[in-house]
C-alpha cells in the first residue's frame, strides 16, 4: 500500500536487516511472547508482592508493547536499551528477592509471617517500569517490519510468531525446564536480531547484557536447589524432628507443605485424622483426596485403613518429590491411583462415588488472581464445587475440609458454604494455632458425629462465594484500597508514558475506536481464561491452550479477511453483540451439565463467536488505517487498560464483564470513522 510505502521512506529506519523481513517479523514476535511469558512467571516467583497482582507484569508488558509500536518512525537507533534493562532487572531481583508480605488490608496469606526483600512501593514501580522498558525493545523490532508489509499480511506473520512464542514456552513448562533455558533463549533472540556495524557495540550492548542475564539464572538454577514446575519454583529442605524425616517444601520462595510420616503427623497434630471421626461411616472403600501433594494425606488415609485413595493434584513435581521422598512411600501403594488434574474438573468428570472426599490443604496465596496466572483454588470453594462433592458421595459418606484459616469469617464462610451446599450445618472444629479448622459435612444430618453443634454463621460473615464471583479471600463486594491505587499509578505512568514516545494525543485522535477494540479483547479474553478454567480445570494447560485458541481465532478471522468478502463493520459489530448476549445468557452451570466432548464443542463456540467477529472488525480497520504502527499501538494499549478494568470483576463478577465488553463496542462503533462505516 502507498501508505506503507510512504512511511517506510520517510520513517528515517535504519538499513535493511541482514534477516529477510518476513521470517525477521516471525522470530520476532515469538520472542516477543516467549519473554513476556518467561517474565510473568520468573518474577512471581522471586517477587512475593506480585501475588497481589497476578497481572501487574501482563499491564508492564502491554505498555512496553504499545510503547514499542509508537516508537517506531521516531529514531534511527537499534533498542539496545532491552537487553540491558534486563540485565538490570535480573540483578536486581537477584539479589533482592521478596519472599513474603502480608501488611495489605484485605488480603490474607496463608504461610510463614517472615518479610524480607524491599518494600512492595519501591520494588513493584521498578519491575513495572522495567518490564515495559525490556518489552519496547522486541516490539520496536516487530513494529518496524509492519511498514514493510501490507498491514494484514504483516499482522498474519506477527500472530503465527506469537503462536510459536505461546509454543515453545509451553513446551518448556511441561519439560520443568529453568529458568537459565529461558535466559539462553532470550539471549539467542536479542544476539540474532540486534545486529549492530561495531563488534565491540555489539559485545557492549547485546552480548555482555545477554551473559549477564544467562549468568544470573544460570546462578539461580544450580546454586538453588530449585525444580521448576509448571506453576511454581519448588525447593525442598531435608531435617529429623524427634528422629521422624521430613522434608519441607516451600513454593516461590513461601514454605508450602511438608512430607512428614502418618504416625508422626497424627501425634503432633491430631486434627489431620479428625474427618476420620467426624465422618459416621466405618468404611472407607473408596477415599478421595483433593489437594494429595507430597503424600501425607494420602498416607493417612490408608492408615485409617482405606482400601483405595484417589490422590488429586495439580503440581506433578509435588507429585514427584511426595513420590521420591516420603518416608511412607503412598503413592507406591497399589491403593494409590494418582491424577494430576484441578480437583474441581476432576470432581465434574468422574462419575465415581466416594465414601469420604477430602480438601487436604489446597492453599494459595493471596485472594485475587487475573487472566495472567492460575488460580489453584478459586473454583474449588464455592458453593456450586461442595454441590458437585456431595453428589459424588455414596449413601453414608462424608466430606471433610481443613486448612489454617486465620480469620474467623473465613472459617464461618466456608462453613456456611457447606451448609448451603448439604442443606444442614456440618461439624467444625477449631483446633491449633491459625484458627486451624476442620469442617466435616456427611451427606445427612446422621452420617457425621460433632463434638457440639456448629452456632452458625454470625451476623456480617460474608456469603457463599459462586462460580461467577469465585473470589473466596474477599471479604467485602468491593475493590480493596490497593488495587485501586495501584492501578490508578499505572494508568498515570501510562498517559504520561505515551505522551513521552508518541508525542500530542490528537495523533492517535483517528484510532480511538482501534482502542476501545482493544480493551475489550482484553476483557473477553480474561472471561474465557477464567470460564475455561471453570469448565476444563485450572491447569497450567488449559491456560496455554485458551491463550493459543484466541491467537488462533483472531489469526482465522485475519485470513478471511484477506481472503473473502466480509460483511460490513455495522454488521460485524452485530455479530459481536450478538455473541456476548449469547455468552450472558448461557449459564455455566448448564454447560458443566454436558458431556465432555459436547461441552467443549459449545464453550469453543460461544467463547470465540465474538472473538472472532471482533477481530474481523479489527482487520477491516487496521488493513485502512494511514499508520499502521501507530493505529496498532493504540489497539495494544487498549489491551492494557482493558487488563485494569478485569478488576471490575471483584465487584460484579466474571459475567458482568461482557456487560462491560459490549458498552466498549458500542463506544467503539460510535467512534467509527464516517468512511469506515460507509464503506
Amino acid at each position: 500500500m502507498q501508505a506503507d510505502k510512504d512511511l517506510h521512506e520517510d520513517d528515517g529506519a535504519p538499513p535493511s536487516h541482514w534477516i529477510p523481513v518476513r521470517p525477521r517479523l516471525v522470530v520476532a514476535s515469538a520472542f516477543m511472547l516467549f519473554l513476556e511469558l518467561a517474565l510473568i512467571r520468573w518474577t512471581g516467583s522471586n517477587i512475593v508482592h506480585l501475588s497481589y497482582f497476578t497481572n501487574f507484569v501482563l499491564l508492564g508488558s502491554f505498555l512496553g508493547i504499545g510503547l514499542g509500536f509508537l516508537r517506531v518512525g521516531r529514531t534511527k537507533r537499534q533498542p539496545y536499551y532491552s537487553p540491558i534493562v534486563l540485565a538490570a532487572l535480573v540483578l536486581v531481583i537477584s539479589f533482592f528477592p521478596v519472599v513474603v508480605n502480608r501488611e495489605a488490608d484485605g488480603i490474607l496469606y496463608f504461610t510463614s509471617l517472615e518479610t524480607s526483600g524491599p518494600p512492595a512501593w519501591l520494588i513493584l514501580p521498578v519491575i513495572f517500569v522495567a518490564v515495559a522498558l525490556v518489552l519496547m525493545g522486541p516490539a520496536e523490532l516487530v513494529g518496524r517490519c509492519f511498514p514493510e508489509l501490507g498491514r494484514l499480511e504483516a499482522y498474519r506473520y506477527d500472530l503465527i510468531g506469537s503462536l510459536i512464542g505461546i509454543g515453545l514456552f509451553t513446551l518448556l513448562s511441561f519439560l520443568s525446564a529453568p529458568p537459565v533455558v529461558w535466559g539462553l533463549i532470550a539471549a539467542a533472540a536479542y544476539i540474532v536480531l540486534l545486529r549492530p556495524k561495531s563488534a565491540v557495540l555489539h559485545f557492549g550492548l547485546v552480548i555482555a547484557p545477554a551473559v549477564l542475564v544467562v549468568t544470573a539464572l544460570a546462578l539461580e538454577t544450580f546454586t538453588a536447589g530449585a525444580l521448576w514446575s509448571p506453576y511454581y519454583k519448588v525447593t525442598t529442605e531435608h531435617f529429623e524432628r524427634e528422629g521422624a524425616p521430613i522434608m519441607k517444601i516451600s513454593v516461590n520462595g513461601i514454605p508450602h507443605q511438608e512430607a512428614i510420616p502418618a504416625n508422626r503427623r497424627l501425634e503432633w497434630e491430631p486434627q489431620y485424622g479428625m474427618p476420620y471421626e467426624r465422618a459416621a461411616t466405618k468404611t472407607l472403600d473408596d477415599v478421595l483426596i483433593v489437594g494429595a501433594g507430597s503424600g501425607t494425606d494420602v498416607a493417612i488415609a490408608l492408615a485409617k485403613g482405606a482400601k483405595h485413595v484417589d490422590a488429586v493434584e495439580i503440581d506433578p513435581k509435588l507429585r514427584q518429590l511426595g513420590g521420591e521422598f516420603h518416608p511412607d512411600k503412598p503413592y507406591d501403594d497399589p491403593r494409590v491411583t494418582t491424577h494430576i488434574n484441578d480437583g474441581r474438573a476432576f470432581l465434574e468428570r468422574t462419575d465415581k462415588r466416594y465414601d469420604l472426599i477430602l480438601f487436604a490443604l489446597p492453599d494459595s496465596l493471596t485472594l485475587v488472581s487475573g487472566a495472567s496466572s492460575l488460580r489453584l483454588e478459586s473454583y474449588l470453594f464455592t458453593e456450586q464445587a461442595m454441590r458437585s462433592a456431595q453428589e459424588h458421595l455414596k449413601p453414608g459418606g462424608a466430606f471433610a475440609m481443613y486448612n489454617y484459616y486465620r480469620e474467623i469469617w473465613l472459617m464461618d464462610r466456608l462453613a456456611s458454604t457447606a451448609q448451603a451446599a448439604f442443606g444442614h450445618k456440618p461439624c467444625v472444629d477449631v483446633v491449633g494455632w491459625g484458627q486451624q479448622a476442620v469442617i466435616t459435612a456427611g451427606l445427612t444430618p446422621a452420617d457425621q458425629v460433632c463434638a457440639a453443634e456448629w452456632g452458625g454463621a454470625p451476623a456480617g460473615t460474608p456469603p457463599p462465594t459462586s462460580d461467577d464471583r469465585p473470589f473466596l479471600y474477599l471479604h467485602d463486594t468491593s475493590i480493596p484500597a490497593l488495587y485501586l491505587i495501584a492501578l490508578g499509578l499505572i494508568l498515570l505512568v501510562s498517559v504520561l508514558a505515551v505522551r513521552a514516545v508518541a508525542g500530542p494525543y490528537r495523533t492517535m485522535r483517528p484510532y480511538a475506536d482501534l482502542f476501545l477494540l482493544g480493551v475489550g479483547f482484553m476483557l473477553l479474553e480474561t472471561k474465557n481464561v477464567t470460564g475455561f478454567a471453570l469448565l476444563f480445570g485450572t491447569t497450567w494447560l488449559v491456560n496455554a491452550i485458551v491463550f493459543a485458541g484466541v491467537l488462533v481465532a483472531v489469526l482465522a478471522a485475519v485470513e478471511v479477511t484477506r481472503r473473502f468478502r466480509t460483511p460490513s463493520l455495522p454488521v460485524m459489530y452485530g455479530v459481536i453483540l450478538v455473541g456476548l448476549v449469547i455468552g450472558w445468557l448461557v449459564p455455566n452451570s448448564w454447560l458443566l451439565s454436558l458431556p465432555l466432548p459436547l461441552r467443549l464443542i459449545t464453550a469453543v463456540v460461544i467463547a470465540f463467536l465474538p472473538i472472532f467477529a471482533a477481530n474481523v472488525v479489527f482487520a477491516k480497520r487496521f488493513a485502512e488505517t494511514e499508520n499502521a504502527t501507530m493505529s496498532f499501538g493504540a489497539n495494544l494499549l487498549g489491551a492494557m487498560v482493558g487488563g485494569c478494568l478485569e478488576y471490575f470483576a471483584l465487584v460484579s463478577g466474571y459475567n458482568a464483564l461482557l456487560i462491560v465488553a459490549g458498552v466498549l463496542y458500542l463506544g467503539a462503533f460510535a467512534l467509527l470513522p464516517r468512511a469506515a462505516r460507509a464503506a
